[in-house]
């Protein structure tokens, strides 16, 4: 990846920087760490792994240099036989407290299906696990994974040459396919536009509940509403947003937002703003490290207070920081950012007061360059989905009478509709591994599906 001074200010990087950078930033990223072994080839039936027993363990080698090792407890917990695990409901069946500290197996052998291992019990016990699962799932030491989903592709403006974008009726298609595509560019980009919507509530409700049910909130379940501060908070008014995440005052804030202009009469402005989170989040690891983790590691509260039946705050009441990480990868997963619901920040240590107000000052000037700032005046039969756990988003200030529609989505429903769809028009390579196995794919789905 490209260099740059840590003192060297976003906006005074030469165009020709800022397109080669976006380029680097926008190349396919695994989704897991870099460091471990390569990705292992299959494993066929004429050149099986080697296995042997271990004090506590079984080894496996995949090659001469390639070696994994399973606890004996721990394999024999995993057991997805039919004893062991109810093949509907996807849930364990054997109690896990009633395997010996000290098991070990009595045999254990490589199998084309692969590892078969023999365990002590009154009925000798026989567990088979696929190479693939093995594979993906190696602890000690863990194997380079590939990524569960098409990376994430990070942009900045130069999005609007091209922004994902999906017809409406391919969405509402029996098939299913238009909304594979749509849930896959949302899960890339961070948002996509929906072009040929029916101008109604009805039919905007209808292409929201495509994804999952609908999440309500004090600003009611779906919105109809225009700039009368029907509800207080300053999106029911006309002035203008800076670029935001939504519910950072909840402990979950919701996981996708849609928003459809149903009509703007009598005045002009009201432009929606697009800045991709990730993409700025980037920026500022790369030029600027000491403030990404300020902003990686201070919590932030927030508060909801404009509806006198309403005071919301995160639970704890300290908040969260800015970027959050996954805890096991370091992958960057969520971005929350709103000043304007920001609360007192009175857990702040003296030594860091200025540092972090120097941050946030960094991370503003990330978000509203030019570079970062994707604008669109959205028009009637054209909707935009975004995911607020990535994208922020805000809009011009405007006059005249706007009518606008959406609902949330939460996180969860999101990301289950998108797997199930991605079980449908892309199997995952374990799956596809391991169905040779008798009893694996049950209701249409796998027991070694990798989520379970």
């Amino acid at each position: 990846m490209l260099k740059a001074s840590a003192a060297r200010p976003l906006a005074r990087l030469t165009n020709t920087y800022r397109v080669t950078y976006l380029r680097a930033i926008c190349t396919r990223r695994s989704s897991f760490p870099a460091e471990g072994s390569t990705h292992l080839p299959d494993v066929t039936h004429d050149d099986l792994p080697i296995v042997s027993q271990d004090v506590g363990q079984v080894a496996i080698g995949w090659s001469t240099r390639e070696w994994s090792r399973f606890h004996n407890i721990w394999l024999r917990d995993h057991c997805r036989c039919s004893k062991c695990f109810h093949s509907i409901t996807k849930q364990r069946l054997f109690n896990t407290f009633d395997i010996p500290r000290d098991i070990a197996p009595i045999k254990v052998e490589a199998k084309a299906n692969g590892l078969e291992v023999t365990w002590p019990s009154k009925e000798l016990h026989v567990s088979v696990y696929p190479w693939s699962w093995l594979q993906r799932n190696s602890y000690d030491p863990p194997l380079k994974r590939p990524p569960e989903f098409t990376d994430k592709i990070l942009w900045g403006s130069k999005i609007q040459q091209a922004p994902p974008t999906v017809v409406y009726e391919e969405i509402m298609a029996d098939n299913d396919r238009g909304l594979y595509k749509w849930l896959l560019n949302i899960h890339e980009f961070g948002f996509s536009f929906v072009t040929g919507i029916p101008v109604t509530p009805e039919a905007t409700e209808e292409l929201a509940q495509r994804i999952g049910f609908i999440r309500e909130t004090q600003y009611g379940k779906f919105w109809d509403f225009t700039s009368d501060l029907a509800k207080g908070d300053t999106a029911y008014t006309t002035l203008a947003l800076g670029a935001h995440t939504d519910n950072t005052y909840f402990t979950d804030p919701c996981g996708l937002q849609l928003f459809h202009l149903l009509s703007h009469t009598d005045g002009s402005g009201g432009a929606t703003l697009l800045v991709d989170g990730f993409y700025v989040a980037s920026i500022m690891k790369e030029l600027h490290p000491e403030a990404y983790m300020l902003l990686s590691s201070v919590p932030v509260p927030a508060h909801a207070a404009g509806e006198a039946t309403c005071l919301y705050s995160p639970s704890p009441a300290a908040g969260y920081p800015v970027l959050g990480h996954d805890p096991v990868t370091g992958e960057l997963t969520q971005v929350r950012w709103n000043n304007d619901d920001r609360s007192v920040m009175r857990h702040l240590a003296p030594d860091l007061v200025e540092k972090w107000y120097d941050a946030i000052r960094l991370w503003n000037g990330c978000l509203t360059s030019a570079d970062s700032e994707h604008w669109v005046q959205l028009q009637p039969g054209t909707a935009v989905v975004v995911d607020n756990h990535r994208v922020l988003h805000g809009r011009s200030a405007f006059d005249g009478k706007r009518r606008m529609c959406g609902a949330y989505i939460g996180v969860d429903e999101y990301k289950s509709k998108l797997a199930v769809l991605r079980e449908k028009f892309a199997p995952d390579a374990v799956v596809q591994a391991a169905s040779a196995i008798p009893d694996t794919q049950v209701d249409g789905r796998s027991i070694w599906n990798p989520a379970l």
